[in-house]
């Protein structure tokens, strides 16, 4: 599941054929964990707008393209190219695209950003695959036989030109992605699951050696990792629990339950009171209660299990726990705009919007952005701000919380960006009832509901952070001039 990184804009030069280098992408990029559409009509638009836009604008500097996306104006111009082709939904200026001074003084105060869904990808992934044939297994020989068919398709030819190697995803280069080329104050670490949990894509054992290398690096904390709970496993995951806890430390748990551990044919339910109960009561034991579960996104999985319903009842029934919402429970950009036009429902996140607001007494279900807010912004913005209106409205301003899913899309800049600067259309606010984006509701999303969850003290972290070693070494090479690698690692369709 996206072992093999691949460069996304293949040449910041333009030539005939190249995909364009805009600062936010014109294809959805997929996760690996569903099938992304193809590039719609509105995003080849957006591209060629962009394109204008940086000659302009690199004619009027006296730059190269290359040079002028460097600069704060490349992403000026694909923030218009959107607002172009989609209507009004990004707050930037004209302006802003020939002066860094003027961009610079729309972006405001810094944010404090606390992404709770970063991805790092281990070389050592089941080596032999010995695993590769399995049902649902996730594989480096299942993911090149995607790529293949894929690429045989002639969905994404591209691929043929794949020279990416696992070092490109690599705990170095993921300090570079995530806390040099973005503004991210802490992450936490995830892994897609394994036949075991002990042999996910990113083991427990991993995540927390990479936190533990990334803080004492940083000489202060910047990361935090998962363990992994598969309650399927019964008595041995309990114990696993236990060492995660009291040997690994973890943070919290990451669960997948539409994924099936190797002897399994199907997924489990959260308020499966048999299968899950006695790991939510191990998670209260072990006092580890966060619990983080995979929602949405059911690419090979069997889709119900994936739906978010059954966390109503686990909620109600362990309050003192706090469960996360990986990926807000959306189904997917597949016909959404189908759906939508018809219905005027986001598939699964309405539903459990509703589900919600008929318990108005639950408070400890919180809704997460990972690849949601990516998919959508790039693709349907105006569908992104009625997912954004219904779960603050449904769930709380208190109760959503940021993820990129980085690094399968890149630095998570781009999408720190695009969300600073992403605002709801008064008219829809009028008429679904919905709250605006204000500063004070990103500011919650970004990082302080985050922090509360987990228990981080922002203004001791704000004021530690440009003084650590991570922050010394950004401001270095800021400083410098930087470059930012302009890559995803997940895949496009073509």
């Amino acid at each position: 599941m996206g072992h093999l990184p691949r460069p996304f804009f293949e040449d910041p030069s333009i030539k005939k054929g190249a995909t364009f280098p805009t600062a936010v992408p014109t294809q959805i990029v997929s996760n690996e964990e569903f099938a992304p559409i193809c590039q719609t009509a509105e995003q080849a638009c957006v591209e060629r707008i962009a394109r204008e836009l940086v000659e302009q604008g690199a004619a009027q500097r006296g730059l190269t393209r290359r040079d002028f996306l460097k600069t704060t104006g490349g992403m000026a111009a694909a923030l218009l190219a959107m607002n172009d082709a989609f209507g009004r939904l990004f707050n930037i200026g004209e302006i802003e695209l020939f002066e860094s001074a003027a961009f610079a003084e729309q972006q405001g105060d810094p944010y404090f950003i606390f992404d709770v869904q970063t991805h790092y990808v281990s070389s050592h992934y089941d080596p032999s695959e010995a695993e590769s044939g399995r049902k649902g297994a996730v594989s480096k020989q299942a993911l090149l036989s995607l790529r293949k068919h894929i690429r045989e398709a002639g969905l994404n030819p591209k691929l043929a030109e794949d020279r990416g190697t696992l070092d490109d995803l690599s705990w170095k280069n993921f300090v570079k992605e995530v806390f040099f080329d973005s503004e991210t104050t802490v992450g936490l670490i995830s892994t897609p699951p394994g036949p075991y949990p002990q042999e996910a894509v990113v083991p427990p054992k991993e995540m927390v050696h990479i936190r533990d290398e990334i803080n004492r690096l940083a000489g202060s904390q910047r990361m935090l990792a998962h363990g992994l709970a598969t309650p399927q496993l019964g008595a041995s995951d309990l114990e696993f629990m236990a060492m995660q806890a009291e040997t690994l430390k973890v943070d919290a748990w990451k669960c997948y339950t539409g994924s099936c551990p190797k002897g399994f044919d199907r997924g489990w339910r959260m308020d499966d009171e048999r299968i899950a109960y006695p790991m939510l009561e191990q998670a209260r034991k072990l006092n580890v209660k966060r619990i983080c579960v995979h929602k949405g996104l059911p690419i090979g999985l069997v889709p119900d299990y994936n739906h978010p319903r059954d966390l109503i009842k686990a909620a109600k029934d362990f309050p003192d726990l706090t469960f996360l919402v990986y990926h807000s429970g959306f189904r997917g950009a597949a016909s959404i705009d189908q759906i939508f036009a018809k219905t005027g429902e986001i598939p699964w996140t309405t539903e459990f919007c509703r589900m919600k607001e008929a318990e108005p007494s639950i408070s400890n279900i919180y809704m997460e952005l990972g690849s949601t807010f990516a998919q959508l912004v790039t693709t349907y913005p105006l569908i992104c701000a009625h997912l954004l209106g219904q779960i603050i409205r449904s769930f709380g301003v208190d109760h959503v919380l940021w993820g990129t899913d980085s690094i399968w899309y890149g630095t998570p800049q781009w999408q720190i960006e695009a969300f600073r600067r992403f605002q709801i259309p008064e008219e829809v606010i009028e008429k679904h009832q919905y709250q605006p984006l204000t500063r004070r509701v990103k500011e919650r999303i970004f990082g302080l509901n985050s922090a509360k969850v987990f228990g981080v003290d922002v203004e001791a972290k704000r004021r530690e952070v440009p003084n650590d070693a991570l922050g010394r070494l950004r401001m270095s090479y800021l400083e410098e001039g930087p470059e930012p690698s302009r890559r995803v690692y997940g895949w496009v369709a073509r």
